[in-house]
């Protein structure tokens, strides 16, 4: 070939070459069109589900699954012209979420026709990984034949025990032989576990029955080795309770399993054989209980935090009056004890923690508790929105030195007998009842209500209450200790 036709067959290539990437919208472009705001699922089955991501500033990013239940996730499916979702997914069930997470702590009052309506932390604001990405499966409209013809269909699942005798669990790739990726032998054939929705919960049943203590973390990576071509189980789902993961239930097995996701999301753990265990003091909570009628005025910092049921931040600011609206709070002391074997520490670097200019000190965790009101149904009616906290040794048992305190940038945590005590004097430390009517409810406060940090036990984590409210006066009574 000489150098002329050689020539002209390069030209020929990159004309061709410029004509096609001519003819391809960019991705810079496609995104021009996307309206800011604009939610979309990824990760799924199907159209109906998967992971939930948001569009801000030109860029696709993840909501993180902090404060992330049913009613954000009704807002997302009617968003996306579903009917209403049936399930809120966390833990990135439908595979790791973006880096780039937009939103933290969502919370929403149901009538949202977007999520820039409801209250979050920020953009971009956020303590999170990868591994909490929120998601949702959705529900069609009965009858909507224009969807139903876009939607795939999904194999109904029906989500069973593996089976009835154990199941040979092994830990490999760890640096030490209390971690590593979790491989499972079924039929015969050892193979991995996809990393969708793997919580601190299912590592716990493997380190159990692995015998290295507890778990202590659960990894959805490929830190560990291991490949998705090697997939044999995906959708486990543990309780914790669990002796073997036999008793655990699962969405697919198999030699050919689909594991949402990139190729590193494996599921993997880091075992522990000491652990903190918080408990709530439940006779405090009866014992300390009452309402009080603020002005909002008294309660800017409040606000600020989101501590107060959405009606109040309709109220036009500008109405002559606005800061003497009165607002009902259901005040009470929450005293959290470990009795555990080692120090209840928060996930976050300290370099990470935020600092709030209402209470003068650093938060080092955003998700510790959870405060409750829910109806005979079952539905929650009002709840605590306490943004954050703060963990240090307010009381300890005789001999038991204090060595965690929030004042001047101090190191957090709770001691192995020794307890963080909230008082029902604290900002934020209530449940807004403004709206609430009179009756018989459940009061439930959680602590460690999402499973973030491991410990011993999750059995005893929530105090659940009978609350008797006839508008004038409270009464808090029955407390026990139950899972969050």
């Amino acid at each position: 070939m000489d150098t002329a036709h050689f020539t002209f067959l390069i030209l020929l290539v990159v004309l061709v070459f410029f004509e096609a990437d001519s003819r391809r919208p960019s991705r810079r472009r496609r995104a021009r069109n996307v309206k800011e705001g604009t939610i979309r699922l990824v990760g799924g089955k199907n159209t109906l589900e998967g992971n939930v991501e948001i569009f801000h500033l030109g860029i696709w990013g993840s909501i993180c699954d902090d404060e992330w239940d049913i009613t954000e996730a009704n807002i997302a499916c009617k968003i996306l012209g579903f009917a209403k979702a049936t399930r809120a997914t966390s833990n990135s069930e439908f595979g790791k979420g973006k880096k780039k997470i937009w939103m933290d702590n969502l919370y929403c009052q149901g009538h949202e026709k977007s999520f820039q309506e409801c209250r979050f932390d920020g953009w971009g604001v956020h303590d999170c990984a990868g591994s909490e990405a929120a998601g949702v499966e959705c529900e069609l409209a009965k009858n909507d034949t224009k969807l139903e013809s876009l939607v795939a269909k999904k194999p109904a699942i029906i989500r069973s025990k593996l089976k009835e005798k154990d199941i040979e669990v092994r830990l490999l790739g760890g640096r030490y032989p209390s971690e590593g990726r979790v491989e499972v032998k079924i039929d015969g054939k050892w193979g991995l576990v996809c990393g969708d929705g793997w919580s601190l919960l299912e590592a716990t049943v493997v380190c159990q029955q692995v015998e290295k203590g507890y778990g202590q973390a659960a990894v959805q990576s490929s830190f560990f080795g291991g490949h998705l071509d090697n997939i044999t189980i995906s959708g486990l789902k543990c309780t914790g309770r669990e002796q073997n993961i036999s008793e655990c239930s699962y969405e697919s097995m198999g030699s050919r399993v689909s594991c949402p996701g990139t190729d590193d999301n494996i599921a993997g753990v880091i075992c522990a054989a000491e652990l903190p265990d918080l408990v709530p003091d439940e006779v405090e909570i009866e014992r300390s209980t009452y309402l009080e009628d603020r002005q909002l005025v008294f309660l800017q910092c409040a606000m600020e935090e989101n501590c107060l049921a959405s009606a109040a931040y309709k109220i036009d600011k500008n109405d002559y009056g606005y800061l003497y609206e009165q607002r009902r709070l259901l005040r009470f002391t929450a005293r959290i004890g470990n009795i555990g074997t080692t120090d209840f520490r928060p996930f976050l670097p300290k370099h990470a923690w935020q600092w709030h200019m209402c209470h003068l000190h650093y938060h080092s965790m955003e998700v510790f508790a959870h405060f409750d009101i829910i109806n005979l149904q079952g539905q929650k009616v009002a709840e605590g929105h306490k943004a954050s906290f703060c963990l240090e040794d307010n009381n300890c048992l005789p001999g038991v030195e204090k060595k965690y305190a929030c004042a001047n940038y101090g190191d957090q945590g709770i001691s192995v007998g020794c307890s963080d005590t909230y008082l029902h004097t604290v900002d934020c430390q209530w449940v807004d009842i403004t709206d609430l009517a009179p009756g018989v409810y459940r009061f439930k406060v959680s602590i460690n209500p999402e499973f973030k940090v491991a410990e011993l036990n999750y059995d005893n984590n929530a105090a659940v209450c009978n609350l008797y409210y006839n508008a004038v006066s409270v009464r808090v009574f029955n407390c026990t200790l139950q899972r969050p």
